[in-house]
């Protein structure tokens, strides 16, 4: 996990910076290469044939905001990355993705606050030509994608992009389990690294009940905690002394990846990293595919893109 030059680039919508322009980039990039490979695909009778999908969708927009500080690792929401802020408002993943072309069919936009669906909603008046095709839908969003992947039957002759962007380790591995289940979901995840999972494993292995929860809901087993912790023999003077050793972050960005190969097609072997202007690893973006026939060409165009953010 190799640490790049320190930037000192804007903010963004959420708590970026160069990553977050980063992590959309590639979203980006790969939901026109997405679209382009499915432009001449037959189109079914269903009502669409290929969805984006956005779970912590926003406003869709991404604007500057004062640096801040999460204080309470149970919380997870903005953590400090002592950057600059920008000057101007810029594109967040909802609106990238109306813009990609060849566009997509039907895009669905979750979101829990109602403050930031109405905002949502205004895209349809941006993107008037696509309008009838917005669907936003305010709710917690593992609730919403279990729902929506729940129909496995539907989604024989249909495929989508998700994008999950969550604020802190509000995802369940629970809906993990049921996007790849439907065997033709694309995602892309970031994972919480520096101020999620490493976090909130403590050096001393003594967890609130709070977030060893938390972790169990997260990874979807308790097993981490033997994987984070492992006990070593040491030599002293005065004989071999047992000591409780915690996993590096790179160990548990592996651990998480080969949980995700467990239940996908395909899965790229390297995640991209993010980190912030002190070179601090913040997030792990990952990407998994859920369509066992279309699994090589989407791990291609994937693995490419995600190059330089390794």
């Amino acid at each position: 996990m190799a640490r790049p030059r320190s930037t000192s680039k804007g903010k963004a919508h959420r708590f970026g910076g160069d990553w977050t322009q980063t992590k959309l980039g590639v979203l980006k990039d790969y939901l026109a290469a997405y679209t382009k490979a499915l432009k001449d695909k037959p189109t079914p009778t269903e009502a669409f044939r290929k969805a984006y999908i956005d779970a912590f969708a926003g406003t869709g927009s991404r604007a500057a905001r004062e640096r801040g500080t999460s204080s309470d690792p149970g919380n997870l929401l903005f953590p400090d990355l002592n950057e600059p802020a920008p000057q101007k408002l810029l594109d967040g993943s909802a609106k990238l993705a109306l813009q990609v072309e060849p566009r997509f069919e039907k895009y669905i936009f979750i979101e829990r606050s109602p403050e930031r669906c109405e905002q949502l909603e205004t895209l349809k008046q941006e993107f008037p030509a696509l309008a009838d095709d917005i669907d936003v839908r305010q709710g917690e969003a593992n609730e919403v994608i279990q729902k929506l992947c729940a129909p496995l039957e539907a989604w024989k002759s249909r495929r989508a992009v998700l994008f999950l962007d969550p604020y802190g380790m509000q995802v369940e591995w629970k809906t993990i389990e049921a996007v790849a289940a439907t065997k033709a979901i694309d995602l892309w995840l970031l994972v919480p690294l520096g101020m999620g999972m490493n976090r909130l494993a403590p050096k001393s292995g003594k967890l609130p009940e709070s977030w060893r929860q938390r972790m169990d809901a997260f990874l979807g087993t308790t097993d981490w905690y033997d994987e984070f912790y492992k006990v070593e023999t040491k030599p002293t003077l005065f004989g071999d002394h047992q000591v409780q050793v915690k996993a590096s972050m790179e160990v548990m960005a592996r651990y998480f990846n080969n949980r995700l190969k467990e239940v996908f097609a395909g899965v790229v072997d390297e995640p991209g990293v993010l980190w912030n202007s002190a070179n601090n690893p913040l997030y792990l973006l990952c990407f998994a595919v859920g369509n066992e026939r279309g699994k090589d060409i989407a791990l291609r165009i994937a693995n490419h893109l995600l190059k330089e953010v390794r």
